[in-house]
């Protein structure tokens, strides 16, 4: 057994997890084809981790292309280079190339309606839930709802939740790593 502190993590292993979590990491190998490290360190968690996959799979406005952007600009400004990886990987499934998942975690795109998104998004998180006007009038002339509005923040919500985590236990990257920018 390793000599760790109390601050210190390790990711914990199938075996070190509840029946639940267990049951959790079987569908992620048998979906994912492993069990990425920020999800098994919230198996530390009885209840966490169906309590966040729910949360995280509920449905949404977004479109998975708009929700990788706010991962990613989200991930960007809270400074979390597992998520920013991990979202890199995820944008690129879901159609970015590279320039636009670089513009993105500069807080920019050149299509007008993810750029007011992304904007939005980073100011939101920068400024702990609040945002300059013009941003939010600039998402609203995109064509945006209140309700994407809302789902853009719960959207921030999971990821700033994750970042955290990875920030507090620093377990390794298991996705190609974010280059620094």
């Amino acid at each position: 057994m390793e000599n760790l502190t109390e601050t210190e993590f390790r990711v914990p292993t199938r075996n070190e997890v509840s029946q639940t979590n267990q049951e959790i990491f079987d569908n992620l190998n048998n979906v994912l084809g492993f069990v990425p490290n920020l999800y098994a360190t919230i198996g530390y968690s009885d209840n966490g981790l169906k309590r966040f996959l729910d949360y995280q799979n509920a449905k949404t406005s977004l479109n998975n292309k708009e929700k990788e952007a706010v991962n990613l600009i989200v991930s960007q400004v809270n400074d979390c280079i597992y998520c920013q990886s991990a979202h890199l990987v995820l944008g690129k499934m879901n159609g970015f190339n590279d320039l636009q998942l670089l513009d993105i975690r500069k807080g920019r795109s050149e299509n007008p309606k993810l750029n007011a998104l992304v904007k939005l998004a980073a100011d939101i998180t920068l400024n702990r839930g609040k945002a300059k006007n013009e941003n939010l009038k600039d998402f609203f002339a995109q064509g945006y709802t209140k309700e994407n509005l809302v789902d853009l923040i719960l959207q921030v919500s999971d990821k700033t939740a994750m970042n955290y985590l990875h920030n507090l236990t620093k377990v390794p990257v298991d996705f190609p790593l974010a280059a620094t920018i």
